[in-house]
């Protein structure tokens, strides 16, 4: 940690032979940073980043991955909960494109980065001073005035941190305004002064709210006396006018019309949310197509050559071309820094071009530059600004496309709409729909293992015995969803049936956990959502993130929805997830699957919420534990066994009820309800299930590793098996409705705890997977008849002359 820098070959050894300057710190700071001059009176040096794309050219992919790197290790410092409510905050103009990145590693949050361009007609929510910078005023002008307001983390992103000033002049002035418990700030590089190091502390603690800091190295810069003086002079000895122009026109550039997404936000200036992001990563590869089109034949070696703050939609459209193409591609912007140029291998800044603003900047006219540019090589230059600074001034004998002309064969232009918000429409709903509900207040569960994205209708009733319930249903037409069959409270042999179910079944289910999981990580998404449907998908949710964090160390999200038969999945829950995550790495998780009832009701009400929100990228697909009934891809096993969750009800699921779906109760702005029995904590199992599961974890990883590897090399396209099957045993037995035949171990177990059931019909030699189904059929008298090569271990049927009210693919009743 405590080397000075100071070698030969390191792009900041011109400045620290002259000056005396030290770099003390990280082995790795050589690699992130040269030094530079510049005329400032506060600080003649300057530290230039070799991974922020702002003065030196730099692969995107470098670039997009450094800050994506901090924002992932923000999210591991935060947690999944805080994680997604928390907000990005990056600075003018140096980090906005960091600031994005960060966001990106981060996942779901929102970006907003400060402004020097103030916007007719936004209002200004905040702006801070920044003292040791050349131009110091930054505007916040989110288009949501309520993007800073929340009780979530604050993450502020700049490229270093120094002093430290510039930080706490931002949270000073926002936590007046927007108040919050907690900030977290990010920089590259930490390169505070021991004077300096406590000053954060001292800070937090005088505000009381929690600061972190994350970097991805540290050091500190010696510097010697009368260092500004020698500055200087270095400066004015060195410092040449630029040429002046030629006053000859350059060829004009070759103009590439990207398509730009109608309404889509250039960049974080007005922010920046989740749902932006997926529609970028949409275009991408079509924008990027077209500016490869438009690259002349030969191009080997490409520049994209950003704007001042416009930094983002630059990197992300170089870094799809390295992507897709075998060019050399390389990314910066131009700047508003004056920096002295040197053209010696140990000094950061070799060359620049100098150029008049383009933009009419609010602070009147003035030079702008464009480094390590000239001289480079590049065979093309895609420069890309947005609209407001494609003026005139751009395409001047002295403009930024002139200079560029006299450096490289070929230049290009691309503009991005300037994003200006408009008017701000009343929300035809809430614009924030409320935080997951967590244990302890709702469920067993520790918060951190799921949040169900629910309301609470504890003190509702709803239940009635199941006969009445029936009838009820019957009578009315009334849909399953809108009551609640009382709890079934097991007798004394019955939970010893689970226990003992439990000890003999948990490896096996490890084993299911852990193959899923791995199926998941390897093909849906290396971070993925999991979203339970609540309730038997929950324990299974659980399980699947306490593997993700076991075998990868990984914190995955975990939700709980609600999905209802005939009505769909809730809508409101899906517009929380999109809000919060990227829609694409949603993983819907069930515990098991019969005939597919589920998965066909889930996927049509996907392409319901597609087109009526309009906001896609939801998998259908459900990752399930056991698919008896072939109708998935993602499956830890095929075999149908018991799954001891199903023995029971709530004490199994958390002490969460069904979930409910009534008009009376659940509006249009809300989301579908269940209830929380507290007053069964006495029964409850949920944790020790999980407990018993996750602890087998460690004998089964090679299993686990080998089943994985042979599902991911299968043809595991669904076969629907299942649901032909239950049509034969519907046709066979007379009930001719295969909503009144359940297969499977853990539909079975259903029909015996929640409806009134006809007969069992089980396979015959099936042995202790049926012990529970046996005892629940003796305890209401329900017959088991033995079926020879049953497809599945078990099958439970309802019979329309014991329940007329018995629900039909629409969850209603059945009348016959």
């Amino acid at each position: 940690m405590n080397n000075a820098v100071n070698d030969g070959d390191w792009s900041g050894s011109w400045v620290a032979e002259r000056l005396g300057v030290q770099l003390v710190g990280d082995d790795t700071l050589t690699d992130l940073l040269g030094l530079a001059l510049r005329r400032n009176p506060k600080r003649a040096h300057l530290l230039v980043s070799n991974v922020l794309g702002k003065h030196v050219p730099q692969s995107p992919s470098v670039v997009h991955d450094a800050g994506h790197g901090l924002g992932r290790r923000v999210r591991d410092l935060l947690g999944a909960e805080d994680a997604a409510a928390a907000v990005v905050l990056g600075y003018a103009e140096t980090a906005t494109g960091l600031g994005h990145c960060v966001a990106d590693g981060l996942g779901s949050a929102p970006y907003l980065h400060s402004t020097r361009r103030p916007v007719p007609g936004v209002a200004r929510a905040g702006g801070f001073e920044e003292s040791h910078s050349h131009a110091t005023s930054h505007l916040l002008l989110p288009e949501d005035p309520t993007l800073l307001v929340g009780d979530g983390p604050l993450v502020l992103v700049d490229d270093e941190f120094s002093t430290g000033n510039t930080v706490l002049n931002t949270i000073r002035e926002l936590h007046e305004r927007y108040p919050r418990g907690r900030y977290v700030v990010v920089a590259l590089v930490d390169m505070r002064s021991p004077a300096d190091a406590g000053r954060l502390d001292d800070f937090a603690r005088e505000i009381g709210a929690r600061v972190d800091l994350v970097t991805a190295a540290s050091g500190t810069v010696r510097l010697p006396d009368g260092v500004l003086e020698k500055g200087r002079e270095l400066v004015a000895r060195h410092e040449t006018a630029p040429p002046a122009p030629t006053g000859t026109t350059a060829p004009p550039p070759t103009r590439v019309d990207l398509h730009w997404p109608a309404g889509l936000p250039d960049g974080g200036r007005h922010g920046f949310t989740p749902a932006h992001r997926t529609r970028l990563d949409s275009a991408l590869p079509a924008m990027a197509a077209r500016l490869a089109q438009a690259l002349p034949d030969g191009a080997r070696r490409v520049l994209v050559l950003g704007f001042e703050e416009l930094m983002y939609a630059p990197l992300r459209l170089a870094h799809e071309l390295e992507q897709t193409t075998g060019l050399e591609v390389r990314y910066s912007t131009t700047t508003r820094s004056p920096v002295l140029a040197v053209d010696d291998p140990g000094y950061a800044i070799r060359t620049r071009l100098v150029f008049p603003a383009h933009d009419d900047p609010a602070d009147g006219p003035g030079e702008r530059y464009a480094y390590n540019v000239a001289g480079a090589g590049f065979d093309a230059v895609v420069t890309v600004v947005d609209s407001v600074a494609d003026t005139p001034a751009l395409h001047a004998p002295e403009g930024l496309l002139a200079q560029l002309a006299a450096q490289t064969p070929h230049v290009l232009l691309a503009v991005v709409p300037s994003y200006v918000p408009g008017p701000l429409a009343l929300p035809e709903r809430p614009p924030m729909l409320p935080e997951p509900l967590r244990g302890p207040a709702f469920s067993s569960y520790a918060p951190e293992e799921v949040g169900w994205l629910l309301q609470d209708l504890s003190d509702v009733t709803l239940e009635a015995p199941t006969e009445e319930r029936e009838e009820a249903i019957q009578s009315g037409g009334a849909h399953y969803a809108e009551s609640l069959p009382v709890e079934y409270q097991p007798s004394e042999q019955y939970q010893a049936l689970f226990h003992s179910a439990l000890e003999e079944s948990a490896a096996r289910l490890a084993q299911a956990v852990g193959a899923v999981t791995e199926i998941v990580l390897a093909e849906r998404s290396p971070r993925p959502v999991l979203v339970s449907l609540a309730r038997a998908g929950t324990p299974v949710g659980v399980l699947m993130r306490r593997w993700a964090h076991f075998r990868h160390g990984l914190e995955l999200p975990h939700y709980a929805v609600s999905i209802v038969r005939g009505r769909g999945i809730d809508a409101n829950a899906l517009r929380w997830l999109a809000r919060h995550h990227d829609p694409r790495d949603v993983v819907f998780v069930d515990g098991w699957t019969g005939k597919g009832a589920i998965t066909r009701e889930l996927a049509a009400a996907i392409r319901e919420f597609e087109a009526s929100d309009g906001i896609t990228g939801f998998d259908p697909e459900i990752a399930v534990l056991a698919d008896p009934g072939s109708c998935v891809r993602t499956y830890g096993t095929r075999d149908d066994y018991l799954i001891p969750s199903a023995c029971l009800n709530s004490t199994v699921s958390g002490l969460i009820s069904r979930t409910v779906l009534r008009a009376d109760l659940v509006g249009p702005h809300d989301f579908h309800g269940a209830k929380f029995y507290r007053e069964l904590a006495g029964s409850d199992v949920s944790v020790a299930f999980l407990d018993a599961v996750s602890a087998r974890f460690p004998e089964v990883t090679d299993t686990v590793d080998a089943t994985a590897k042979e599902l991911l090399s299968t043809d595991r396209t669904p076969t629907w098996e299942g649901w032909a099957a239950v049509e034969r045993i519907s046709e066979e037995y007379g009930i001719h409705d295969v909503n009144l035949v359940k297969p499977g171990v853990g539909e079975t177990t259903r029909v015996l705890l929640r409806r009134v059931p006809w007969k069992i019909l089980a396979r015959a030699g099936a042995g202790a997977d049926l012990d529970h189904v046996r005892l629940l059929a003796e305890q209401r008298g329900v017959p088991v008849e033995e079926v020879p090569g049953l497809p599945y271990t078990c099958v439970g049927l309802i019979h329309p002359k014991y329940t007329r009210g018995a629900t039909g693919a629409d969850g209603r009743t059945v009348n016959l």
